[in-house]
């Protein structure tokens, strides 16, 4: 078996780019694409198709079904990334979507994740895992369940003087970081650091409140 068919080895960032369907977007610890159905029944007859791909795969998506679209998350979860497991059946995922006349739009692929700015992260760590119901996993907090977004804890100098200490990092498909980093700045933002694009943006709105948009491009992973 070669390196690159071997089903147990996460893929970088670059690998899972250059080999992921069109539409699909690789954000932290999944690939994940929105299909644009346009109404119920042509969404339920895809996840269909979806479920029995799965079950014969034995690998399996969350698959969100709404009114106008199918949302479809794949992971390798027993090596924790992305693997040609993602990929194959990612392949297959899309070309059912082609059958049906479904396209993917890599401008609707969005993952919000929470950063808590702090000097001591594992002292809230327990009392959000709780709060929320999630669990603490190394320096997150999770929820299995993915109802609310990933929390993780940067580093910071302790202080008393309030601050934002909070912000949303927005991860998008690589193809359409810039043009949300720039439909941002047309809406009133600033740009405050650029100097790690494309694999993030720090942004700012009128108040100076922070957020950043962010990309898996230039990472070993993600």
């Amino acid at each position: 078996m070669s390196e690159q068919s071997d089903p147990r080895r996460t893929l970088g960032a670059d690998e899972v780019a250059e080999a992921a369907p069109p539409g699909w977007a690789h954000v932290p610890g999944r690939i994940r694409a929105v299909f644009a159905t346009g109404d119920f029944a042509t969404g339920l007859a895809l996840v269909d198709r979806i479920g029995a791909a799965a079950e014969e795969a034995d690998h399996h998506p969350d698959v969100v079904l709404t009114y106008p679209t199918v949302t479809v998350s794949l992971s390798s979860h027993d090596v924790g990334g992305i693997t040609s497991r993602d990929l194959d059946l990612a392949h297959r995922i899309s070309g059912y979507a082609d059958e049906a006349g479904v396209s993917a739009d890599p401008a609707a692929v969005t993952l919000v994740e929470l950063g808590l700015d702090t000097w001591a992260g594992q002292e809230v760590q327990p009392f959000l895992a709780a709060l929320l119901g999630g669990s603490a996993d190394d320096r997150e907090v999770v929820d299995p369940a993915g109802s609310y977004p990933t929390i993780w804890f940067q580093d910071a100098e302790e202080h008393e003087t309030p601050r934002q200490r909070w912000h949303l990092d927005v991860w998008v498909h690589r193809d359409e970081a810039r043009a949300r980093v720039d439909a941002v700045l047309a809406a009133g933002g600033t740009l405050v650091d650029d100097s790690e694009a494309p694999s993030f943006w720090v942004l700012a709105d009128a108040q100076g409140n922070r957020a950043c948009v962010c990309s898996t491009e230039g990472r070993r992973g993600a």
